[in-house]
């Protein structure tokens, strides 16, 4: 691997890495949304949990002892708590009609592995007064058919209802690229118990890992926690189980095995709590999914190196990704921006 420092790539999204595309889907109505990743073929993954209120689908799937070993087709992540879940439905019925996922010697049904995770955004003033037929599945569908290159960020997909401490929330996206060919790159969907913004300033707490003012070039300067050390969305007391969350997905075009993904997704969630504060609360159900795509070869002789490099640029990817998440969103009805809540100084 190229030891010189990485630089976002082109897009600096997660697409800049050879094989992924990114599809959103919204409700504007019942303010919500689902976001699919889609690899161009099935690929290794693992997922790491570490909130403390989870919502997530065919995670056992991704085991290493499993009968697929961490194989998967696409990963889901969506607003709606439990109902959200049925992303996957409509991405499932989406890839199986095109013939991918797991192929069974009998017939000639596929069945394809949709790992995927939800966020809380119930509660966020929108029309969720849909009886018996929730929008999710309809959105995975129209979100994996969506998928490409290019893609939206702030209030779209999954964090198109979501909020980040007293601030609106979002869905932000970052890379990181090697000169010799490595990539890597993160999405997240910011819906944090915890505050992404240092007390009483406009400055991230991910601004050291921040390239090309990509979330507003404010700096480091106001970045102490001080005696309050957080801003909590709502009071403690108030905040209820998986009612707050950030989900994610970590990629790479780099080969690696399952167990390899998930050092790499543990690693990743350093890149959480270099964001918000607090992370991986008890009320958070905080989840980062890992896939390798196997286009880069490591080195054998430096791949513990190589992987904790891989480890470190994608929690760089993560921490920036959950800023941009938060700068690009715009005001959602009572839920106030980043942008209105702290405008540039006019010089």
């Amino acid at each position: 691997m190229d030891n010189t420092a990485p630089k976002p790539g082109p897009l600096n999204l997660i697409t800049d890495v050879a094989g992924i595309k990114v599809g959103h889907a919204e409700d504007r109505q019942a303010r919500t949304g689902a976001t699919v990743i889609l690899p161009d073929q099935s690929v290794v993954a693992a997922v790491s949990v570490m909130g403390g209120a989870p919502g997530t689908r065919e995670t056992e799937a991704l085991d290493p002892s499993r009968l697929l070993g961490g194989v998967i087709d696409a990963v889901t992540l969506s607003g709606g708590s439990v109902y959200g879940l049925d992303v996957g439905s409509g991405v499932v019925a989406w890839l199986g009609a095109r013939g991918r996922g797991y192929k069974f010697n009998s017939t000639d049904v596929s069945a394809p592995i949709v790992p995927g995770a939800i966020l809380f955004d119930l509660a966020n003033g929108g029309d969720k007064s849909w009886g018996e037929c929730p929008p999710y599945r309809d959105l995975g569908a129209k979100a994996v058919a969506a998928a490409a290159k290019n893609f939206a960020l702030g209030n779209a997909g999954a964090g198109f209802g979501a909020k980040a401490g007293n601030l609106n929330g979002g869905t932000g996206s970052a890379s990181l690229c090697t000169a010799d060919g490595l990539q890597v790159g993160a999405l997240m969907a910011v819906n944090a118990y915890g505050s992404a913004i240092v007390p009483g300033t406009g400055s991230f707490w991910a601004a050291p890992f921040e390239r090309d003012a990509e979330f507003g070039g404010v700096g480091v300067a106001a970045l102490a926690a001080g005696d309050a050390g957080w801003q909590g969305g709502t009071k403690a007391d108030d905040a209820g189980p998986r009612q707050n969350t950030t989900i994610g997905v970590v990629a790479t075009n780099a080969a690696l095995s399952a167990a390899e993904c998930h050092r790499v997704a543990l690693m990743a969630h350093d890149g959480l709590a270099r964001a918000l504060r607090p992370a991986h609360a008890p009320v958070d159900g905080d989840v980062i999914f890992v896939l390798a795509t196997g286009a880069y070869e490591l080195d054998e002789e430096m791949r513990v190196r190589d992987l904790t490099a891989i480890g470190t640029y994608a929690g760089d990817c993560v921490a920036r990704a959950i800023a941009r998440g938060v700068y690009e969103a715009e005001t959602l009805g009572e839920m106030i921006a980043y942008r209105d809540a702290y405008p540039p100084k006019q010089s």
